[in-house]
């Protein structure tokens, strides 16, 4: 809004929001003065900002001629800053102008178009005018409403307005009244007098304020040098400790990698182990179905045995030749049980 503004007052230069993100007391200063002139040309501001003072002054004469001229009241401390809180200050003085032009602007605007329309018919303007006679007759409805119900009370004010009538008027009263009036003038003059003062101790309280900062940063940049340059007395102890609990961590360190190292092959001998003896349970498992296998020919082939004996003895030689047999099988089946244990 400020820079549009600015554009339709004809400032000579672009002015953009950036200008403002970092102080720019030129660029206030020079808008100022743009505009003080542009309110009253024959003014006698001078245009010195180059040292602190002449920019207070400055600033202090644009206040006190706003002020007093335009009854503009304008932040010292703000304008002083000269970023985006000046831009809010010299919002105000841009918007009185900017709203006068428009004003004139449409009043040049109004008076031509009564200059033209005097000999041509405006459809437009008979709409406005039957807006405007409708909103005059509820008004007038309205209004005559009221004065009915007024005009129904007057029974009762008449008495009223009587007497207060034939009160006798009270010229202490009156002259108290102006009074207190004119002292309530009076110290709102007075005030705005003490605030127009109060800006030279503004001034002068932030001057003092200034320099204060000014000598504790000097003080505090001459202890950061004498910090800077003397050594501490515990530094060379520090410093061999450091290196002891440096060669502490990487011992510790060697260590540790062992020790992990360690735990993973004791991990993976007992993995190793594990799997040998389930491989072991497994072989055991397997033998032991093998030999309740034999164990049941065998008591198979020992029933077929005893039968022959029982049906003849004739052939002693052939059943002796199947008893070497059933000796063999189970010294072999004994032998094989022998070493699965």
């Amino acid at each position: 809004d400020f820079t549009e503004m600015m554009r339709a007052l004809g400032y000579p230069r672009l002015i953009s929001m950036e200008n403002f993100h970092t102080p720019n007391f030129s660029l206030v200063s020079e808008v100022l003065l743009w505009l003080v002139r542009r309110y009253e040309p024959q003014t006698d501001i001078p245009p010195d900002v180059e040292t602190e003072q002449d920019r207070v002054f400055f600033i202090k004469a644009v206040a006190q001629f706003m002020a007093t001229k335009a009854h503009i009241k304008l932040n010292t401390k703000k304008l002083y800053q000269a970023d985006g809180y000046a831009v809010k200050e010299l919002l105000k003085v841009t918007s009185v102008l900017y709203g006068a032009m428009s004003t004139k602007g449409v009043e040049q605007a109004e008076l031509s178009e009564e200059d033209s329309s005097k000999f041509k018919f405006d459809l437009g303007s008979k709409i406005t005018d039957l807006k405007a006679a409708r909103q005059l007759a509820s008004e007038i409805t309205s209004r005559g409403a009221s004065l009915y119900d007024l005009l129904g009370k007057e029974v009762e004010l008449r008495e009223a307005r009587a007497e207060s009538i034939a009160r006798p008027l009270e010229i202490n009263e009156a002259e108290k009244a102006v009074k207190i009036a004119i002292d309530s003038v009076l110290e709102q003059v007075q005030k705005t007098k003490d605030m127009l003062n109060n800006v030279a101790l503004d001034e002068a309280s932030l001057e003092a304020k200034i320099e204060k900062r000014k000598v504790e940063l000097e003080r505090s940049q001459k202890r950061l040098e004498t910090l800077q340059s003397v050594r501490p007395a515990f530094m060379d102890e520090y410093e061999k400790v450091e290196e002891q609990l440096q060669k502490q961590y990487s011992s510790y360190l060697e260590k540790f990698r062992n020790l992990t190292y360690l735990e993973q092959l004791l991990d993976n001998d007992r993995q190793t182990e594990q799997e040998m003896l389930e491989e072991a349970a497994n072989l055991m498992r397997l033998m032991q179905s093998r030999l309740k296998e034999e164990e049941q020919n065998l008591l198979e082939s020992g029933g077929s045995d005893d039968s022959e004996v029982e049906a003849g003895e004739e052939e002693g030689s052939g059943s002796e030749e199947e008893r070497a047999q059933g000796g063999k099988q189970r010294g072999a089946t004994a032998a094989l049980l022998k070493g699965t244990a």
